[in-house]
C-alpha cells in the first residue's frame, strides 16, 4: 500500500456528552444512537512511548493478538503512531499496516514520522466518525486501542468495520473499565455493542501493563441490517443490556 497524505483536515470534535440527533451525520441516521455519553476526542494523554515500552504494552498486545510477519493490520485512531510503527516492525516487509485517524493534524504528523523512519509498509488514511473507511476483506487484525470510547456512532462504525475483516480476521480492543465520558467503557457494555452489530467475543484479559483490559472479537455468521440493531442500555460505567 502506498503512503497517501490527505489534504483536508477534519475539524469536528466529539463533545464529551450524549450525542444529539441534530449533531449526527446523514450517513449515520439509519443506525441507533448509543445510550451513553461519549468521551471528548484526544483529551486522553498517555505516558511517553518509552514508558509504555518499559511496561511492555505494545509487545503484550501484539502477542495476545497473534501478530505475525506477513499480516495485514489496521490501526484505527492511530494518533501519532505508537502502535503503527511497532505493528509495521512486527509484520515486516511482507506485511502491511493501514493507520487511520479522524484528526487531520495527527495524520499529518504521523505521515512525517512514517517518512522519516522509512516505514514503506505503512499507508495512512483519514477516517470518519461513523465509518473507518476500510477496504473489504483486507485485514487479519483491526486495532482499536484506547479510542473506542471516543466513537460517536459506535453502531454505524462497527457495522461498517465488519466487512473489512478477512475470514479469520479479528478486532482488538484495549480500553479501561470506567465511565464512557471519562475515557473508558465497561467491558459488558463494550461486548453488548459489538454483539449487536454482528461480532462475537473470543478473548478477554485484565492487564495492568495495558493500563486497562484487552478484548478480542471475531465476526459472527451474520451482520444485522441497520434498522434491526437494538441499542444497548448504557450509563457512565453501567453494564450493557438490551434497550427496551
Amino acid at each position: 500500500m502506498r503512503l497517501v497524505l490527505p489534504l483536508i483536515l477534519f475539524s469536528g470534535a466529539l463533545s464529551g456528552c450524549t450525542p444529539a440527533e441534530s449533531d449526527r451525520p446523514d450517513s449515520a441516521l439509519e443506525f441507533p444512537l448509543p445510550d451513553r455519553p461519549v468521551s471528548s476526542l484526544g483529551a486522553n494523554e498517555f505516558s511517553t512511548e518509552t514508558a509504555r515500552d518499559n511496561r511492555g504494552e505494545a509487545e503484550t498486545v501484539m502477542d495476545l493478538a497473534g501478530i505475525e510477519p506477513g499480516m495485514t493490520v489496521a490501526d484505527i485512531g492511530a494518533g501519532e503512531g505508537y502502535y503503527t510503527v511497532r505493528l509495521a516492525e512486527r509484520v515486516g516487509v511482507d506485511g502491511r499496516v493501514l493507520a487511520q485517524d479522524i484528526d487531520g493534524d495527527a495524520i499529518a504528523r504521523l505521515g512525517t514520522r512514517v517518512e522519516r523512519e522509512r516505514f514503506e509498509n505503512v499507508s495512512i488514511k483519514l477516517g470518519a466518525p461513523d465509518d473507518p473507511r476500510l477496504p473489504e476483506s483486507s485485514f487479519d487484525r483491526v486495532f482499536l486501542v484506547h479510542m473506542y470510547h471516543e466513537v460517536q456512532e459506535p453502531y454505524a462504525f462497527l457495522w461498517r468495520l465488519w466487512p473489512s475483516l478477512r475470514p479469520d480476521g479479528q478486532v482488538i480492543v484495549v480500553d479501561v473499565d470506567r465511565p464512557t465520558d471519562q475515557h473508558g467503557i465497561d467491558p459488558l457494555l463494550l461486548s453488548c455493542e459489538f454483539e449487536r452489530v454482528g461480532f462475537e467475543l473470543v478473548a478477554f484479559k485484565d492487564a495492568p501493563e495495558l493500563a486497562g483490559y484487552y478484548a478480542q472479537f471475531k465476526r459472527a455468521a451474520n451482520r444485522p441490517a441497520p434498522q434491526e440493531i437494538k441499542p444497548c442500555q448504557g450509563s457512565p460505567g453501567g453494564a450493557g443490556n438490551a434497550a427496551p
